[in-house]
């Protein structure tokens, strides 16, 4: 796993998907002041377009990786792996 950069743009219903939360959200003032300013995965915004945030991302994207479609990115980033036999278990955001 490496640290990725993601760059969620804000979609016509004015959505990102949210890691911290594991959901698809609006990309307003509120989810800004109460979620991503205090998030360590906040990497920085640019108002009403996007939000980028680092995190180790398992599924083999791009560095830097832009998430167009939130609900896409969500169903991405649902998929667990299940590692061999006594060892950690792997997953992402959740």
């Amino acid at each position: 796993m490496s640290i990725i950069r993601h760059h969620n743009y804000r979609s016509e219903n004015g959505e990102i998907y949210c890691c911290l939360r594991n959901r698809v959200v609006k990309l307003d003032d509120e989810q800004l002041q109460r979620f991503c300013q205090g998030c360590g995965m906040f990497a920085g915004t640019m108002p009403h377009v996007l939000v980028s945030c680092d995190w180790d991302d398992i599924g083999g994207v791009s560095n830097p990786h832009v998430a167009l479609d939130p609900w896409q990115e969500f169903k991405r980033n649902q998929i667990k792996q299940v590692p061999a036999e006594g060892s950690a278990a792997l997953q992402r955001c959740s």
